[in-house]
C-alpha cells in the first residue's frame, strides 16, 4: 500500500432476478476484473446474489438455500484472488431471515454482517421478510468453519495496519444515527455499503450529499455501491449510482442508468492525520470484533487527480465565490480592528507588486463597508536603488484610482546615510544592502502611523511567512498583517477577480488595466538595482524557486502531515511534464530546510485574519518550537 493509498472499487453487475447462479458468475466475472485492476476491495449491491426486487420469494426455501450456495460458490471461484469481496444476500440464523453482506477474502467468508435499519415505508416492504441485526454479535457455522455475525465488526488488515473497514446497508445510511458512525468511532477508517436504492427524481443529489457529509463527519472512506440494471421490476427503477468518498470529497462517482465498476483511491494515511487532529473524534470499541485478513501489497497506477494548485479551487464558478468570500473575511477583519483602535486613518506601504496590491484592495473595502473617506489610506511610495519606472507608475496610478492619499518619501539618501554609519560599501549588494531598505520603509511606515494616528497595514502574505521570505523587523512586521494566511499563488487570482469583476467593488473600472499589469509583473522585493533598459534583475522564484511549488509543499506538509517522500510521490504527479523529480527535490529541500531555520519569524507574527485552512499564526494554528530540527523531515 504506497503511502497509505488504497484502491476500492464499487461495482454494479447485470442482476437476473431471482436466478443466484447467474448473479453468482456475474459477480466472479467483476471480481477478477477489479482485481486485476489492482483493487484491495470490491463492493457489490444489497442483495446483489439473489436480486433485491424478489419480494415474497424471499420466503421461498430455495431461493434462500440458492443464495447460500451462490455466495459460497463465489467464495471458491475466487480463492486464489487477494481482494476483499462484499456481496449482499438473504442469510437465515436462528429461525428469521436477514438482509445480509457476506465478506470475502481468498475463499474465506470473514463475517457476516445484518441490516440494521429495515425500510417499511413506500415502496419498501423490507420487515415482511427480514427482521433487524440483533443487539450483540453472534457465531454462524459456514462450510464447517465459525464465523462471525452481527453488526459490530471491524475488518483489520495485518499487513496494513490503517486498512480497517466496517459494512453497513443502504437504509442504515439514511438513518438518524446510521451504524457507521458507531463503526468509525470504533476505528474504521473505510466503510463499505451495499445499497439497492430506487432511483426517482432528485433522488441521486440527497443520496450524494448522504454520502460525502457521511465521510467528511466519520473522517473516512465511504464506498457506496448501488443496484443497477437487472433490477428494474413492477413500479421501481434502479439507476446503478455508485459513489466513493473521502472526508467530505467526492472522489469517484458512476454515471446513473449504467452498470460496470468504479475505482478510486483513499488516503487511509490523510485520513488517519485527520483524526489525530480532530480532537473531538472520540474512540469507543465497546461490544466491537476483530476480525483480521492479510493482504499483499498491489502495484497499482495512482488513480486519483492531485491538485497542482491546492489553495485555488479549479472550478471557475467555485473559485470566483472563494475570492468574493476570502476578500470579504480579510476587509471584515480589518474593519474590526480599525473600529476598535478607533483610527480613521490606516498606513500602507505600496510597491506595485501583488501582495501590497491585494493589502491596498482590502483596505479600500474595509473602509467602504465602514463609509470611512478613502482619503484616510496613506499610501506610501519608497522609491530606492531596485524600484523600477513600471512598478512605480503601477503603484501610483492604483493609489489613485482608488482615491487614497498618496505620500511619496524617496529613501536613497537615508540608506546611503545608513550605509556610511555601518560603514558598509554601497556596491556590496549583499542582505545589509537588502535588509537596510526594507527595515527603513517599515521605520518611515511606523513613523507615519504615528503621526497620522493611525496603524500600519501589512502586505506579507502565507508564502512568504513559510519560506522565512522576509525582513525581520522590516516588512515582516506591522500592526495588523491582512494577507498573512492568503499564498501567493492565491493572490494571484484575488487579484484577476477583482480585475475581472471591478464594478461593485472599484469606482473607477480604470483598475482593471492597472491590475492585469501587476500581476504580468515577475515577483520581485526590488531591492537590488534594475539591468540597462529599467527592468528588475532581482526574481524572487529564481532565488527561492516556483511559488506553485512551495505553496504545493505548504499544503501537504501542514495540512495533510504528509512526509517529504510522499509530498514528492504526488508533486510528480501534480506537475508531470512541467517538473522533473530532480527539480522538486531541490526546490522541497529548500522549502524544508528555511521553514524549519525561520520558525523565530513566525512566532512573532502580527494579528492578521485566517482565510483557509493552513495558517502560520502562532497563536492559533502553529505551536512550533523556533529551534526544531529539520533533519528528520528532510528527503
Amino acid at each position: 500500500m504506497k503511502f497509505g493509498f488504497l484502491k476500492v472499487a464499487a461495482a454494479t453487475p447485470r442482476v437476473f432476478v431471482a436466478d443466484c447462479f447467474k448473479n453468482s458468475a456475474e459477480i466472479v466475472k467483476a471480481v477478477f476484473e477489479a482485481e486485476k485492476n489492482g483493487a484491495y476491495a470490491v463492493v457489490f449491491p444489497e442483495l446483489s446474489v439473489t436480486g433485491y426486487t424478489c419480494g415474497d420469494l424471499f420466503l421461498q426455501s430455495a431461493l434462500i438455500d440458492g443464495a447460500k450456495a451462490a455466495f459460497l460458490n463465489i467464495a471458491e471461484e475466487t480463492k486464489e484472488l487477494d481482494i476483499i469481496i462484499c456481496v449482499g444476500l438473504p442469510f437465515e440464523f436462528d429461525g428469521k431471515l436477514f438482509n445480509c453482506c457476506g465478506v470475502l477474502h481468498k475463499g474465506e467468508v470473514l463475517g457476516i454482517v445484518p441490516k440494521t435499519n429495515l425500510p417499511n415505508y413506500s415502496e419498501f416492504y423490507e420487515k415482511r421478510w427480514f427482521a433487524e441485526a440483533l443487539c450483540e454479535n453472534q457465531r454462524v457455522v459456514i462450510n464447517n468453519r465459525e464465523v462471525p455475525f452481527g453488526t459490530k465488526l471491524l475488518f483489520k488488515d495485518k499487513n496494513n495496519t490503517d486498512f480497517i473497514f466496517s459494512v453497513e446497508i443502504c437504509e442504515d445510511l439514511w438513518g438518524a444515527v446510521p451504524p457507521s458512525s458507531y463503526h468509525a468511532m470504533a476505528g474504521a477508517d473505510v466503510v463499505f455499503n451495499i445499497s439497492a436504492g430506487n432511483e426517482i427524481t432528485g433522488k441521486d443529489v440527497y443520496r450524494r450529499e448522504l454520502v460525502k457529509g457521511q465521510s467528511a463527519r466519520l473522517l473516512c472512506g465511504y464506498v457506496y455501491a448501488s443496484a443497477g440494471e437487472g433490477e428494474s421490476t413492477t413500479d421501481v427503477v434502479f439507476s446503478g449510482h455508485n459513489i466513493i468518498a473521502e472526508n467530505g470529497k467526492i472522489l469517484k462517482e458512476s454515471g446513473r442508468f449504467e452498470n460496470g465498476i468504479i475505482y478510486a483511491d483513499i488516503d487511509l494515511e490523510y485520513l488517519k492525520r485527520e483524526r489525530i487532529k480532530n480532537t473531538s473524534f472520540s474512540l469507543n470499541s465497546r461490544g466491537y470484533e476483530s476480525v483480521f485478513f492479510s493482504i499483499g501489497n498491489k502495484d497499482f497506477e495512482l488513480d486519483r487527480y492531485i491538485e497542482p494548485m491546492p489553495f485555488v479551487p479549479s472550478d471557475l464558478k467555485e473559485r470566483d465565490k472563494r475570492c468574493e468570500e476570502i476578500i470579504m473575511i480579510q476587509a471584515l477583519g480589518l474593519k474590526k480592528r480599525i473600529s476598535h483602535i478607533g483610527c480613521k486613518n490606516v498606513i500602507i506601504g505600496i510597491s506595485g507588486g501583488l501582495d501590497s496590491t491585494q493589502a491596498l484592495i482590502v483596505t479600500a473595502k474595509a473602509f467602504e463597508l465602514m463609509r470611512l473617506d478613502s482619503k484616510g489610506i496613506i499610501s506610501v511610495t519608497m522609491p530606492c536603488f531596485g524600484t523600477t519606472d513600471r512598478t512605480y507608475k503601477n503603484a501610483l496610478k492604483l493609489c489613485e484610482a482608488l482615491e487614497t492619499t498618496i505620500i511619496e518619501i524617496d529613501i536613497k539618501e537615508a540608506v546611503l546615510k545608513h550605509f556610511e554609519d555601518l560603514g558598509h560599501n554601497p556596491n556590496v549588494f549583499d542582505l545589509t544592502y537588502e535588509n537596510s531598505q526594507a527595515r527603513e520603509r517599515t521605520q518611515i511606515l511606523m513613523d507615519l502611523s504615528s503621526k497620522y494616528n493611525g496603524f500600519v497595514v501589512g502586505t506579507g502574505d502565507l508564502s512568504e511567512l513559510a519560506l522565512g521570505f522576509a525582513t525581520y523587523n522590516g516588512d515582516h512586521m506591522s500592526m495588523y498583517g491582512v494577507n498573512a494566511s492568503v499564498p501567493k499563488t492565491l493572490i494571484r487570482y484575488l487579484i484577476k477577480y477583482m480585475a475581472e469583476n471591478p464594478t461593485g467593488h472599484f469606482k473607477n473600472n480604470s483598475v482593471t488595466e492597472i491590475l492585469l499589469d501587476i500581476l504580468d509583473t515577475p515577483v520581485s522585493p526590488e531591492l537590488l538595482p534594475p539591468d540597462e533598459k529599467g527592468d528588475i534583475t532581482q526574481v524572487t522564484e529564481d532565488i527561492v524557486g516556483p511559488y506553485e511549488l512551495h505553496d504545493f509543499f505548504l499544503y501537504n506538509f501542514m495540512r495533510m502531515g504528509f512526509s517529504a517522500h510522499k509530498i514528492i510521490y504526488l508533486a510528480k504527479k501534480a506537475f508531470n511534464g512541467r517538473y522533473g523529480e530532480d527539480v522538486i527535490e531541490k526546490w522541497l529541500d529548500m522549502f524544508l530546510k528555511r521553514f524549519f531555520a525561520q520558525q523565530y519569524k513566525r512566532s512573532c507574527l502580527p494579528d492578521g485574519p485566517k482565510v483557509g485552512s493552513v495558517s502560520l499564526s502562532p497563536r492559533g494554528d502553529w505551536r512550533m518550537p523556533s529551534d526544531a530540527l529539520a533533519d528528520m523531515f528532510l528527503i
